[in-house]
């Protein structure tokens, strides 16, 4: 176990408020990275999930609602749909003195403080969905109750599922929303592009998935190990003269894709601000 985590008891638990796939995910890096399952208690009110976390996570308690947890919480983890957070908060028990951490979509730091209190410690959290196999990608902002120690125990939280960032500005959470959260989806229907693109060009339909999908998977790899930027590898895949320079010819025709992608981002950033309110 880390030295952030060793608040975390029985008598002081780790709860989470939602087991759903983000949740879930979450709680296995948590108990990967050492937190002891007894140490953590999973609000969740659907009997089938709390069944599928209990065969998933033995020793991690279960409960169906908030005043079912047992001791004071020293972090509490808000993982439930936007839609819904303000009826979970309504329902929550006094628990002064914890660290809560949303990583709910469009829920300002504000929202927070208005049913938690202006005094409390509140972090928010844009995640995205790589999280669930190690390799998401989280930027955190918090409010000026976060201590030092509460970042740290934050960031190793966070960390158990991929990389954390944080920034200090909470208009910024837009266009990280913008970028990385909703950004495997983009890449997602890249491979959906290429894949129809190779069907055209003569492939069945299944390799052409097959060797988009691998293309992808294989290029993300090799940027996690090369540390060169994107720029660098991309030159280094292109020959002058070649077959990937005819293709780059049309897609940086005029910064075509850039500008696609450009105002995609800005209309994904526009429409989290409005979610935001």
């Amino acid at each position: 176990m880390t030295a952030e985590f060793s608040n975390i008891t029985s008598d002081q638990p780790l709860v989470l408020i939602g087991g759903g796939r983000m949740g879930s995910a979450m709680l296995s890096g948590w108990l990967a990275a050492g937190v002891a399952p007894a140490a953590v208690t999973v609000v969740e009110p659907f009997v089938q999930a709390r069944q599928q976390l209990a065969d998933a996570c033995p020793g991690v308690v279960l409960v169906e609602d908030a005043a079912a947890v047992q001791g004071q919480p020293s972090v509490v983890v808000l993982a439930v749909k936007p839609q819904v957070m303000g009826d979970v908060l309504a329902a929550l028990p006094d628990w002064p003195g914890a660290l809560f951490i949303s990583i709910a979509a469009g829920k300002t730091l504000s929202f927070f403080e208005g049913y938690l209190g202006a005094e409390a410690a509140i972090i928010r959290v844009m995640p995205n969905t790589p999280a669930a196999v190690g390799a998401g990608t989280s930027v955190a902002v918090g409010n000026a109750h976060v201590s030092e120690g509460a970042q740290a125990l934050a960031t190793a939280l966070l960390q158990a599922t991929g990389m954390v960032d944080w920034v200090n500005d909470e208009a910024l959470i837009d266009a990280v929303t913008a970028v990385s959260g909703s950004g495997p989806a983009y890449v997602f229907h890249l491979v959906e592009a290429m894949a129809a693109a190779g069907v055209r060009a003569g492939l069945t339909s299944e390799l052409a998935e097959k060797l988009a999908r691998q293309t992808v998977i294989g290029s993300g790899v090799l940027m996690r190990e090369d540390p060169s930027d994107a720029a660098t590898l991309r030159q280094n895949v292109t020959s002058p003269g070649g077959t990937t320079q005819a293709a780059l010819d049309v897609l940086m025709d005029n910064g075509a894709m850039v500008d696609l992608l450009v105002r995609a981002i800005a209309a994904a950033r526009k429409r989290s601000e409005e979610l935001s309110g």
